[in-house]
Order: structure tokens, then sequence, then C-alpha cells
């Protein structure tokens, strides 16, 4: 079944804990006492499930592991989780295929709080569980961002979890530390408790799962990369060909060239990436993998779908077929479930296409075979607009085809099944307006279940396949309701809450030169130096909301407080503020290092907000203006 809210401590309380016990040696008898191996990280670790989508095996399973939490301070490893989590959620693909995903957390207390080199070469080394540190592992030879975690621990933590594998699972280890820090390859890492630390996640699981590489043009910060002296790049979103070139090869990522990044500015060709400063472009002017705060950009999006889906199978299950069947029954496939958008299943009967509006089953009766042997099959695909390339699209990952022998010399046995809801979106949790909701029933021989649909107790009228509502086509009106599915002539029934009624956002700014009202409502705020954006979100359920701004129209950016403190506000300024190398707040065009233009965007600006809940519910943007006034003017 499918989670839709992340509520830590319910799992905990709800969910059997899988406790690993000490492990014993015991001697043959006659050979002596019984020998107790020592202790290892495992004796003392607890697998709690966070949220489970489906049996680990079918699932792409997130196990998230923390180090230099002490036994007293586990309450804050499972709110770090629970933060990092809901960040992730925000994030595209991560929210539309959300239901491919378990997530496990391994409680795991370190005896010493914090972690190596924390946050200098020379702090003390902590006595933890595995052996995190900054500094690459406390190396001055590395940077102090680089935060490592000792993999053979981390792997074999990982493996206490029911049904995960290195195949199927992605491990996060979170470091208990405030400086800002992670990692990604084999493992990826980040710290639990930097106000960056929950957009760290994902750009890491982008090295990790997705093989994206950073597209910094620096990698000392501070310091400039230089110029990219080497060949065309194997990286999916870096490379040496002009736009013209990759239009006329119809190479990386010409197939997006023009249009609105999704993490702002056009996608084209953007200099800078893979630590050179010059001689490499990137699709974007930033990206969630040069600029925590921004979204996946539609090229690295495409990447991270693929490396998704290809963790699970879209088809889940089916009718067996390792036998030739009779034509005198029902046939059928179960499959995945995308919160965002249905799959497509389409049948063919000896390569003729059947209309089916999409159906998970088919009823051979119907089809009025011919005598003799005929080949069935169902291909099941994945027609999400994140994808363009039709090799990815063709792949394994996003496409699956079931094949079955039928024959109409074959009688199929009587075999009766009770109808029932075999797995389903979680009903213990609001499910999002913009959600796809899905029941799936068992499978009687010879009659097709059908499943009926109703919001606040009026029928929903569904396509053909009718084990998948998206919620989307009924443009709820703001507020709660209460969706059912019933399966006809039986006493199964299901219902969910849906919650419409996203949260909302409120902003706070430093006191102004002067304030004036526009005709309509709008306000707009004068400055002649830097201030300060404070966003606050009000949610009328429990959960993490997440914050987003952009300014005149560019990408959304996540609010979280500002670097060096989650608590203090953001501040803007005309020309950016440096922190650690870095630049943050410039108002109008972007400014993300040093060397970037400095020069002030004079004027008014548009700063629109909104906020993204527990339930996945995109909040209308507010905004108001301001004009940044020339010193003198």
């Amino acid at each position: 079944m499918t989670s839709h809210g992340i509520r830590f401590r319910r799992a905990r309380r709800t969910v059997a804990r899988l406790t690993v016990g000490c492990l014993l040696t015991v001697g043959l008898v006659g050979a002596g006492p019984a020998v107790v191996a020592a202790p290892t990280v495992a004796d003392t670790a607890t697998v709690v499930p966070v949220q489970t989508t489906g049996p680990a095996e079918k699932r792409f399973n997130l196990v998230v592991m923390g180090d230099g939490y002490t036994a007293e301070e586990m309450p804050r490893f499972r709110a770090d989780v629970e933060k990092h989590l809901n960040v992730l959620w925000s994030v595209e693909p991560f929210a539309s295929y959300r239901s491919y995903v378990n997530v496990w957390a391994v409680e795991v207390p370190s005896r010493e709080s914090g972690v190596d080199c924390d946050p200098a070469l020379d702090a003390p080394r902590r006595d933890t569980a595995l052996g995190m540190g900054f500094w690459g592992g406390c190396d001055p030879g590395s940077v102090q961002r680089l935060l490592t975690v000792d993999g053979r621990l981390a792997g074999a933590l990982a493996d206490l979890v029911p049904g995960t594998t290195g195949a199927n699972r992605q491990i996060v280890a979170l470091a208990h530390s405030d400086t800002y820090g992670g990692a990604g390859g084999s493992y990826a890492t980040a710290s639990g408790g930097n106000a960056l630390s929950a957009l760290i996640t994902p750009h890491e699981i982008g090295h990790s799962l997705g093989k994206l590489q950073d597209e910094y043009d620096y990698y000392a910060r501070g310091v400039p990369g230089g110029s990219y002296s080497g060949p065309e790049p194997a990286s999916a979103h870096h490379t040496l060909l002009t736009e013209e070139q990759m239009r006329a090869q119809r190479a990386k990522w010409w197939r997006w060239l023009g249009e609105e990044s999704e993490s702002g500015g056009v996608i084209g060709r953007h200099e800078g990436g893979m630590y050179s400063t010059q001689g490499v472009w990137r699709p974007s002017r930033h990206s969630l993998m040069k600029t925590l705060g921004y979204a996946f950009d539609q090229v690295e999006r495409e990447v991270m779908v693929q490396a998704i889906s290809a963790k699970v199978d879209l088809v889940q299950d089916h009718t067996d077929d390792s036998a030739p069947l009779g034509a005198d029954r029902t046939v059928w496939v179960d499959t995945l479930h995308p919160v965002g958008g249905e799959l497509s299943v389409r049948w063919r009967l000896d390569g003729r296409r059947l209309a089916t509006g999409g159906s998970r089953t088919v009823d051979l009766r119907s089809l009025r075979l011919s005598p003799g042997a005929h080949t069935l099959t169902a291909t099941v695909s994945d027609p999400t607009p994140f994808v363009r390339d039709p090799a990815v699209r063709a792949s394994a990952a996003l496409t699956r085809t079931v094949s079955w022998t039928v024959d109409t010399r074959l009688t199929t046995p009587t075999q009766e099944t009770e109808a029932a809801f075999t797995g389903h979106t979680a009903t213990g949790t609001p499910v999002g307006a913009r959600s796809v909701v899905y029941a799936d029933t068992t499978h009687p021989t010879r009659r097709t279940l059908a499943v009926r649909w109703a919001l606040d107790g009026r029928t929903v009228a569904d396509d053909g396949n009718d084990r998948d509502l998206d919620l989307r086509s009924l443009r709820l009106s703001p507020g709660t309701h209460t969706l059912t599915a019933r399966i006809p002539g039986s006493r199964a029934e299901l219902s969910w809450t849906v919650d419409a009624r996203p949260a909302t956002a409120a902003y706070e700014l430093s006191k102004p030169l002067r304030t004036e009202r526009r005709p309509g409502g709008g306000v707009e705020y004068a400055y002649d130096a830097a201030f300060t954006m404070r966003l606050t979100a009000r949610d009328d359920r429990p959960g993490t909301v997440v914050s987003q701004f952009r300014v005149d129209g560019d990408g959304w950016y996540t609010y979280y407080g500002w670097p060096t403190d989650a608590e203090a506000p953001f501040l803007f300024s005309p020309s950016g503020t440096v922190v650690d190398g870095l630049v943050y707040g410039k108002l109008g065009r972007s400014r993300a290092v040093p060397w970037d233009d400095a020069t002030p965007d004079y004027g008014t600006h548009t700063v629109e907000y909104r906020t993204v809940d527990a339930a996945g519910n995109v909040g209308t943007a507010s905004s108001f203006r301001v004009t940044l006034v020339k010193p003198g003017a």
C-alpha cells in the first residue's frame, strides 16, 4: 500500500520494529565454553519502515541511516529524516514517482555525538557508528564539504532491511552536524541539520542514482575552475557542441533547446560545469546540480526518471505466461501507479490493436477467436512528458511487454476468487488534489471485476483503466473531500481523505524606505540597500510544508532561511552576499559565485512565493514588488 505522508513517529507506533539481536558463536559439544562474538554496529540497529508502497523486492528502496546521533539524540535524527524526505517529495521527478519508493530508516545510536573533523581538521575524532567525517574523512588534501561514510558499515546496515539489495536500493547517510557537506557515489551523504541539508540530499542522489555530474564551475570554493580541455563529456548534461551542432547531430539535449527551463531561464548553452569555468557548457543557467534550491532542469529530470524507473518493474504481476491459455477466461496485468500520472496498457491480438481503453484486464471470450493458436500481448509503458528521448521511452525502464499463447482448444478449470482489493493508495493519510489514486483487485478466471469511484458520495466517471483515478481531472474545489472505491456486488470498499486545500504562505520584510499600495491591491516596497524576507507557512494538516520563491519569473527556489542559520530570514542585497565562497541573495539577475556579474539591478522586481504541502498540493503563487533605489536617486 502506498503512504503519501511522512509521519515518522506514527510509523514507529503502527508498524513492527525489526531489531537485530546479538550474534553468538557456540562451540561444539565437548569443545569448550561458548564464545561470544564481539558486538557489531548491526547489534544495536533498528529498522523502521517510514514509507511502504509495496514489497521491498518490487520497489526502489531508499535506506536512510544516521551517524553521530546518540540514543538520546535519536528524536533529532527522526526529525531530520522527516524534513529531508518532505523536501525530496517536493522535487520532480521524486514527487511524481514517490509511489515507486519505499523508505526505511536505520536507527543506530553512536557512542559520541557528532562526526569526525567537524568543522575543521583539528576538531576531535568521534566514536560513531558509521565513521562519517568531513574533509573526505579527515584528509588534509580534500575539501571541508566532502562528507564521507564507511561504505562497508553502511552496506551492512542496509542489508538489515529485508528484501533490499544493492540493485534495488539507495543508501543515504545523514551526519549529526550543522556544517554544510555531502557526497555522492556508491552512497549519498548529507549533513542532517544545516540550513541547506535537505537540498543536499536530492543533489547527492542525483549523483549516486542518476550519475549526474556537478555543474559547478569551481572545485575549491572561491577559486575559478579554469578552462576545460578534455573530450566531449559522457555526461548527459555537459557538452562542447554548439546548439546548431546539437540539432544537426541530434545529440545531447537538442530536444529541449529553446524551452523555458524548469530551473529558470531558457534551456540552451550556458558556459561552465564539471569544475571548469570555461570551455564546457550545461543546459540551464542554474539547476539543482549547480545551485542548491533550484529544481532539476528537464535534461536532468529525464535522466532521473529513467534511473528511478530502472529500479522497479512496471508490471508487478500478470496472468501466468509459462503455458498456453484457453480462450474461455480473462487475462490481466497489474502495474505500478505513479502519483503524477497513469501508465498506459495496450493490448494486441496477433499484432492487431484491441480497443480496451487502457483496461488492465481482457476477457478473451469477448474476442470470439477463430480456432487455433493466437498471440496476445500487453505492453505497459510510461507516457510521462518528462521523457522525450525515444530510446529512453523504449527502454526496459519505461516499457515492458508480456506475451501469452492462447489456444482455443484448451479449457480453463473453473476457479472462484473472492472479490477483494489487493493493493491501493494508503488510506491512512490524506492524498493531494493532483494525485493519481489507485485500487487493484483480485482476478477471477471467468469474469472481470470493476472498480467504481465516488467523490463525496457522487459517482465519478472513469475511463477503461478503472484501477487509477487522476484527481486532477476532477478539478476539485478547495477543501476536504471523501473519495471511495468499491467493487460492485461485493462488500469491498476503500475510502480516502482528499486534501484539496494547499498550505498558505506569508512573508515578513525588514523595514523599507517606503511602502506603496498599487491599484488592485498590489504592494511595493522600496529599499536602497539590503533587506530580509522571512517566509512562513500554515497548513490545516500536520506535516512539513516547503516554501518556495522566485524573482522576476526566474526558477522557483526553495526557502531554507539563510545558509548560516535556518532560523534567520533570507537576505537580499544589490550584489549578493558571499558565504563560504558562494553568493546568495542577489536581487534581480542571479549570481552564484564571486566572479559572476555583480552589477546591481536597480529598479522594480517582482517576488513570488508559494507552498508545497505534505500531500503534494502546490499553492497558488502570491507576490509583492520591491524597488531597489539607486544611491543618490
